[in-house]
């Protein structure tokens, strides 16, 4: 599987331009810096902190404080609430899954008590949980009271816009993972299969384009689910697929690509690819 080194989508070209290997650590997910806020929405901030929550305003005042088990990881705002997910401090029968909390933006009031792993939202205080794993694949939908009103048969890296698109990610689908847009009443529209078992974290282009890295090919996936392959980076055998684990990076001028190749015997080792890639809008 050659490179691609000028490969078009609908409204995009990607030029590789230098490719390096070396000898390292896989680019694992990297937690918020501390002292960065999980989540903003006008003056006030989302901070996360031992045994809590709190919201900060511009002036720096805290306006309250929310107590949480877990470790707060990300948050999402919405129609004045906040949709908080957390890891658990100590290994639990859920590994290391915490509570997903939905609270009152103006006070810190608990209204809910949920559980996923990811969260994502639109307008009008419509959030959406997804969880995978412990039999579970699954996406839900909460208005901003904490009532379910609607649930997929889909999980994975969401992408808010004009709806919700999922990039799956599970290692156990029969059928393979897929990029797919959750519609009303539980419909799944289907988009392009998957390779590899996990995608790496999308990055989503100003017209709504979402660039993913899936088993070593960097692909593109318009707002209708239609797919181009940008750029075939590195061959992996369909039976390797476990063996790496990459990251997308957005540049001033383009992507850094990243793709660690776990060595077959030598667990802790990897080798580490990394290509830069210029990016321009036709």
């Amino acid at each position: 599987m050659p490179i691609s080194e000028d490969a078009t989508s609908p409204g995009w070209r990607v030029t590789v331009l230098t490719q390096k290997r070396r000898t390292g650590q896989p680019p694992y997910y990297t937690p918020i810096a501390k002292g960065q806020p999980l989540a903003r929405r006008g003056d006030l901030r989302i901070h996360a902190q031992v045994g809590g929550v709190n919201c900060v305003d511009g002036d720096g005042r805290i306006r309250w404080v929310s107590p949480c088990t877990g470790i707060p990881n990300a948050a999402h705002i919405s129609s004045g609430r906040v949709l908080v997910t957390t890891d658990s401090q100590e290994y639990t029968p859920w590994g290391f899954l915490g509570p997903a909390l939905l609270l009152d933006l103006a006070d810190g009031t608990l209204i809910a008590e949920l559980r996923g792993e990811r969260g994502a939202v639109l307008r009008g205080g419509r959030f959406f949980l997804g969880l995978a794993g412990y039999d579970f694949f699954d996406t839900w939908e909460y208005d901003r009271d904490g009532n379910q009103v609607d649930a997929w048969r889909s999980c994975g890296h969401f992408v808010a816009g004009s709806g919700i698109r999922v990039v799956e990610s599970d290692r156990g689908l029969a059928e393979g993972s897929r990029v797919v847009r959750l519609r009303p009443g539980g419909v799944i529209e289907r988009g392009p299969r998957l390779t590899g078992l996990t995608a790496s974290e999308p990055l989503v282009l100003p017209d709504g384009t979402i660039l993913l890295l899936d088993a070593g090919v960097l692909r593109a996936v318009g707002r209708g689910l239609e797919e181009t392959v940008l750029a075939e980076l590195l061959p992996v055998a369909p039976d390797e697929l476990h063996r790496y684990l990459g990251t997308l990076e957005r540049t001033a001028d383009g992507l850094t690509v990243t793709l660690a190749e776990q060595h077959p015997e030598k667990h802790s080792r990897y080798t580490v690819h990394t290509w830069t890639l210029a990016l321009r809008q036709l």
